[in-house]
């Protein structure tokens, strides 16, 4: 048996040197390339990166000094039309003072094949593009030309970065196949990097060590006065050792969206590096991200973070006004909180460090993320309360795995108090204590105390956020059905209801609604505390339809939560490798009462059931009772963990099979 091991490991090890062999090279597209229909270990897939190999080299340029250069090249195969969006590549860059990085395409060519010969069309101007994407950064795109099923599209482009501190990160796997994916990069013994991989499969590592030299150039000028001046060149050479690091990843397959992924570049593979360390010849040590601490140090020390929190003198008038008579924690954090909200509007651009600075931002009434909830923070203090700043990473930039200050890209206040942290963001005007925007609920977030401690803080509600139904409605003899909604939302559910419906008209908002659930006809409809965000959102609408019951042969089939029934399993794929995650734990809970018409009994009635899954995950409980002409119904749907393991999916997707089946019972009625 170990014979064999070993003569299997060996054929493997011989199948991946022969590959990582192979010669790829821009411009040589082959005919079987072309002629490939499908994806050979993916017949679904609409598209394939072929190749893409990738190189980071920093550098000597002797007018700038170390600067980093980025290479990458790529092959693409186009099978289906839904892979054209393929054919739309862009590589963003810094466009900020002293990193204003440079980005440029060349070589993009695509390839058809017509009548058995191979067609090239080449990238013109006009298919070149540059946008800003926010005053940090910019974004170069280009557009393929002539892209067809069988296009096979290739381009090459260049990242020129001043800093020598920043190597990007490189994604082995996409939405599509990756059929071959190199990456190397090339450091000079004065840096030190953090390298950390993430995702469920990784590639194979080499490295090597390369001696290389710089000749620096310098002039002297002798001479003047009565004599001719001179100018004399001299050049040094200093030696220095390179490390060069390969990451080769084959036949890694397509990462999959599936239901309940706060964003699934968190499950990519990939390799990331962060500046852990400098040591120039001549010059001390400079540690950067070694550790937590020392990434929290670094950032507390920029100016535009903790020097901002100790300024104080252009808010204290106002803010001696609006706690005069508060007393407790409590008190002051509200008045506070709705005091940053109201009078400092959120600009939309996110970051943990200050970008006007908070007394700027209090004058001008705006600011970025920094601005408001730094100020929030200070003010907090101001008042007497243990506050301070919380480092978040937001769910759009995927969670901090590892020690770096690229980690987070957002700050929140926390107030410690004795029954636990009280988090507060001011920058949404839905917000409460501990009811945080759900683009901040991502795992966990990092707390910086004034003498520079720090700890993790978990940022995922505890709590369960309700929703509460109640239907009374009744079925006349021809099947049409006519009632009355009231639904109660409180915490979360009720900060998702407000944000949705502030972006609509009323009119625009009941279309919606009415659209989404049968084309039924909706009046009298009434919304409660939509600005007291304290409270319960409450919605209450009376409703006519005509398609929410079937007549069959003289009999009525009814879903008795009719527009409120869960229809679909979310959970269709058969193994999962990434957590589920519901944002927060929630209870939904309904109580329907049913008229049946006059003429009708119940035929079929749904039994009672009651699932409940291990580990107190949650619990679906439905149980209904016939009284004369009325049925009674209470139903219950409860999730108790926002994030869930990967290890309970299976028990997850049973669970929701069975609640689906069983909320999609039928009452059938039939005539007396």
């Amino acid at each position: 048996m170990k014979c064999i091991k070993l003569f299997s490991l060996s054929i493997v090890l011989l199948f991946v040197s022969k590959v990582a062999a192979q010669e790829f090279k821009l411009g040589k597209v082959s005919i079987a390339e072309l002629e490939q229909k499908v994806h050979p270990k993916d017949s679904s897939a609409a598209a394939a990166i072929l190749y893409k190999k990738g190189k980071t080299r920093i550098e000597y340029d002797i007018n700038d000094g170390f600067v980093t250069l980025t290479e990458v090249e790529t092959r693409i195969k186009i099978y289906k039309k839904e892979g054209y969006d393929w054919a739309n590549q862009k590589v963003w860059y810094y466009n900020v003072p002293n990193l204003s990085e440079k980005v440029s395409f060349t070589d993009a060519v695509t390839y058809n094949l017509v009548d058995g010969k191979i067609e090239k069309t080449k990238l013109k101007s006009e298919g070149t593009f540059d946008e800003v994407l926010n005053k940090f950064r910019g974004q170069k795109k280009i557009t393929m030309p002539n892209v067809k099923e069988g296009s096979v599209i290739e381009f090459r482009y260049v990242i020129r970065s001043p800093s020598d501190r920043i190597i990007r990160e490189w994604n082995f796997q996409s939405s599509i196949p990756v059929n071959y994916s190199e990456f190397a990069t090339y450091v000079p013994e004065y840096y030190v990097f953090n390298s950390r991989q993430k995702g469920y499969v990784f590639p194979k590592i080499t490295t090597e060590k390369n001696q290389r030299s710089i000749i620096f150039t310098s002039k002297e000028r002798s001479g003047g006065g009565w004599t001719a001046s001179q100018t004399t060149f001299s050049n040094e050479k200093v030696d220095y050792f390179e490390t060069k690091t390969t990451y080769l990843a084959i036949d890694f397959p397509a990462i999959k969206n599936e239901a309940y992924v706060n964003n699934i570049d968190n499950y990519v593979s990939s390799i990331q590096h962060e500046l852990s360390m400098t040591k120039y010849p001549n010059s001390t040590m400079k540690m950067y991200s070694a550790d937590w601490s020392s990434v929290v140090k670094t950032i507390y020390e920029y100016e535009d973070f903790g020097p901002e929190l100790n300024k104080t003198g252009y808010f204290e008038d106002d803010l001696k006004t609006i706690l005069a008579g508060k007393n407790t924690p409590e008190e002051k954090i509200l008045v506070i909180l709705n005091h940053v909200k109201s009078t400092v509007k959120w600009n939309d651009y996110t970051g943990y460090t200050c970008d006007n600075g908070v007394k700027k931002a209090y004058k001008e009434k705006t600011g970025n993320i920094a601005d408001i909830n730094l100020m929030l923070t200070a003010m907090l203090r101001y008042a007497g309360l243990t506050a301070n700043p919380v480092l978040v990473s937001t769910r759009a930039n995927g969670i901090s795995f590892f020690p770096n200050r690229n980690a987070f890209d957002y700050v929140i206040a926390a107030v410690e108090t004795p029954q636990g942290n009280v988090l507060l963001d001011a920058s949404d005007k839905f917000s409460t204590p501990n009811v945080l925007p759900l683009r901040t609920l991502n795992w966990n977030g990092r707390l910086i105390r004034k003498d520079g401690s720090s700890e993790e803080v978990d940022l995922m509600p505890k709590k369960p956020s309700l929703d509460n139904v109640s239907i009374s409605y009744e079925v006349d003899s021809e099947g049409k059905v006519g009632g009355k909604v009231r639904r109660q939302c409180t915490d979360f559910n009720a900060m998702v209801f407000r944000d949705k419906f502030q972006s609509l008209k009323e009119d625009a908002y009941l279309e919606k609604l009415e659209n989404e659930n049968n084309k039924i006809e909706i009046s009298e409809y009434s919304r409660t505390n939509e600005k007291e965000i304290l409270l319960p959102t409450i919605e209450v609408f009376s409703f006519k339809g005509d398609n929410l019951t079937e007549t069959i042969g003289g009999k009525i089939y009814l879903n008795p939560m009719l527009f409120f029934t869960n229809t679909e399993n979310s959970f269709k794929q058969e193994t999962r490798e990434y957590p589920i995650d519901f944002s927060y734990p929630f209870t939904d809970k309904y109580n329907i009462t049913i008229k049946i018409p006059e003429g009708f009994v119940v035929e079929t009635l749904p039994t009672p059931a009651f699932i409940a899954m291990e580990d107190n995950l949650g619990a679906f409980k439905f149980n209904i009772v016939a009284n004369g002409n009325f049925l009674q119904l209470a139903i219950s749907h409860q999730i108790n963990e926002a994030i869930v393991s990967a290890e309970k999916y299976e028990m997850l997707k049973d669970y929701y099979k069975a609640m689906v089946a069983k909320e999609t019972e039928k009452i059938v009625l039939k005539r007396i």
